[in-house]
């Protein structure tokens, strides 16, 4: 089957240093600007943020977006206008539909810098009531295997509770699969959508220049890409490609993986 991989390197996707605040941005958002990558399919968001100790987003609004956060070191402290209190550690997904509107922050909690991901996609249909959703993912599920931990609300598996086993629940045509690959080790992903897009974690520590750390090579339908951390792809091909993702090099790497309508 025809696949095309699109790269976004880790050095050209926006960057900002607020020196309490280290960010990458894959997608425009704030001060970056890129007409080029504004979204993809449902996807709108992929910061890459690095927040301080004792610092962090004060409280602030959002409407008509689904936002999720995905922890990769550290401890984030979460509280919202719908009364959830809660701090967030390695392996935690909290993902929260802001429909008519919420208002949340977001801080370093502890003695130590918190790394996350915080991810945003485009709701499937306007006005809904807000909800707030935590899942937990330990390392063990996501070592050398694909944790689905984000799914479309109604898909099989997807639970519409605060807290519960399996995927968080997204309005959005979206699922999103993590794992931890070992050197040497191949994983496979057939695609359910004619979209997907491919992100390595930045692990090894904040870089904004060339990327180090782990190396994947990402290979369909006869195309191949290396990938470092921090690294992206666009993928474009057809439902029932399959994907297969190799760790090259000579630590763990920390991947995400988005399957799109």
């Amino acid at each position: 089957m025809s696949v095309k991989f699109v790269p976004r390197p880790s050095q050209e996707r926006g960057h900002a240093d607020h020196d309490w605040l280290k960010t990458f941005h894959t997608f425009s958002f704030a001060m970056y600007q890129d007409l080029e990558h504004m979204h993809y399919g449902p996807l709108r968001v992929i910061n890459e943020d690095r927040v301080a100790p004792h610092t962090g987003f004060g409280t602030h609004g959002h409407r008509e977006f689904e936002i999720f956060s995905y922890i990769v070191s550290g401890e984030l402290e979460h509280g919202d206008s719908m009364g959830n209190r809660e701090v967030l550690k390695r392996g935690d997904l909290q993902m929260t539909s802001a429909g008519t509107g919420i208002r949340h922050s977001e801080k370093a909690h502890g003695q130590k810098e918190v790394h996350f991901l915080q991810i945003w996609s485009l709701p499937s249909q306007s006005g809904l009531k807000p909800q707030y959703f935590t899942r937990h993912f330990p390392d063990a599920e996501k070592t050398d295997k694909w944790a689905k931990i984000v799914a479309p609300v109604g898909s099989d598996g997807v639970v519409e509770k605060r807290e519960a086993v399996g995927p968080a629940p997204v309005h959005s045509g979206l699922s999103l699969f993590a794992s931890l690959i070992s050197p040497s080790t191949t994983l496979k992903h057939t695609l359910v959508q004619r979209k997907a897009y491919f992100h390595v974690i930045q692990t090894s520590g904040y870089n904004p220049g060339k990327p180090s750390g782990a190396q994947v090579k990402l290979s369909a339908g006869g195309e191949e890409l290396v990938l470092r951390e921090g690294d992206g792809v666009y993928i474009m091909g057809e439902a029932g490609a399959t994907l297969e993702v190799k760790n090259e090099g000579e630590k763990v790497a920390e991947v995400i993986l988005f399957d799109l309508e």
